[in-house]
């Protein structure tokens, strides 16, 4: 099977629906969370721009663990007590931070990273884990960006969660 999608838009919103939609393509069918988290990361990777880090962190029941990404090497594990990732899961809430070394507790896995974008990912009421974006530019993530992505984690959380037996 051939995945070619064509990101056109330069509206955020508009961008961030074209994503949503391909990523739901990308998950139909697929009951594999990580492959599902593996092939949404590569899409945000090529479909938004000026990031240097898109992907997952996994809920394991304790604390979060490094899933599927695209970028620099990053932390394997972030309690909830710590960071941006952290707080979006403890409070299953959208964090969008404009500017990463202001937030108290941030983990600096990139040093380059100067704003974030973290959305809970939440299914049937279960915390599964968190969308982090991250950008070297300062104040990168609009109100129209934490929307899309939270679009975008909505129409497609059932496919992250652990694998179908």
């Amino acid at each position: 099977m051939s995945f070619d999608f064509d990101f056109s838009a330069s509206d955020p919103a508009e961008r961030w629906a074209e994503t949503a939609a391909a990523a739901a393509a990308l998950v139909a069918g697929e009951r594999d969370g990580i492959a599902n988290m593996a092939n949404v990361a590569a899409l945000i990777w090529q479909a938004i721009p000026v990031l240097n880090w898109a992907g997952f962190y996994r809920f394991d029941g304790a604390e979060l663990v490094l899933g599927p990404f695209q970028g620099k090497a990053a932390c394997i594990r972030i309690p909830l007590d710590k960071g941006v990732c952290g707080a979006a899961a403890r409070l299953r809430t959208s964090q969008r931070v404009d500017d990463v070394h202001a937030f108290p507790g941030h983990i600096a896995c990139d040093a380059a990273s100067r704003s974030e974008l973290v959305v809970p990912i939440v299914a049937d009421g279960e915390l599964i884990g968190v969308l982090d974006l991250d950008s070297p530019l300062p104040s990168r993530f609009t109100a129209a960006d934490q929307i899309g992505a939270e679009m975008l984690v909505a129409r497609i959380a059932g496919a992250l969660g652990p694998a179908g037996v």
